[in-house]
């Protein structure tokens, strides 16, 4: 694959790249992982869903109601092909082949959502040296950091370290209409910034794992 370089060779993509900027296309799954009736969670996923498109990557949006995973007993590796169950069996193909894990967090008591967690915890060595990178949202001020600081614990123990920027939706009513628009032109500056940080880890671990990876 051809890779664009400063004094390298250009590919098409579908949006200009800055001086010395790579482009790869990725595989990036969008996770978020509130089930609650009126869940907010909806219009900042298919937000992100777009922007990661119109970057050129392909966005798999993961949400748990259509993925309805049990309270986790056993992980995807501890099946078989034959007793894995079926929603679990739809949701490794897309976990195996990303390149990079987008999570989009609620903040529940200080704390992620337990089935973002739930989800999360049905996949291990699919995580390994890829890297991840958190979004978070709350009607309130804070865009649910606190959430977000106990995924920067989970995702690197799992395998993912996350990119060191958050993508932090406060007020998020105020933000985003319903069908995940933008109503703040803030928020896609700001969210410009945190996917080509993002792109970078993926692009360059990506690379690297073409060469092998340590175990």
């Amino acid at each position: 694959m051809s890779i664009w370089t400063e004094g390298g060779t250009e590919v098409f993509s579908p949006r200009k790249l800055k001086k010395g900027e790579l482009f790869m296309p990725l595989t990036i799954p969008v996770i978020f992982g509130s089930v609650r009736s009126a869940r907010v969670g909806p219009r900042v996923a298919h937000y992100l869903v777009k922007a990661v498109e119109k970057r050129g990557h392909t966005a798999i949006l993961v949400d748990p109601e259509a993925y309805p995973l049990p309270l986790l007993d056993k992980m995807y590796k501890e099946y078989t092909p034959e007793t894995v169950p079926p929603v679990l069996a739809r949701l490794a193909p897309i976990i195996k082949s990303a390149d990079a894990y987008l999570i989009v967090t609620a903040e529940y008591n200080h704390s992620v959502p337990p089935a973002l967690s739930n989800l999360l915890d049905h996949f291990l060595e699919e995580y390994n040296f890829k890297p991840s990178a958190i979004a978070c949202y709350s009607p309130g001020v804070f865009g649910g950091v606190r959430a977000a600081m106990q995924l920067r614990a989970m995702l690197p123990e799992m395998g993912m370290t996350s990119i060191p920027s958050l993508l932090p939706f406060s007020k998020v009513y105020d933000v985003l209409d319903a069908d995940g628009n933008p109503t703040d032109p803030r928020i896609e500056a700001a969210t410009d910034k945190f996917l080509a940080e993002f792109e970078w880890y993926a692009n360059a671990l990506k690379a690297a794992r073409a060469q092998g990876t340590p175990y």
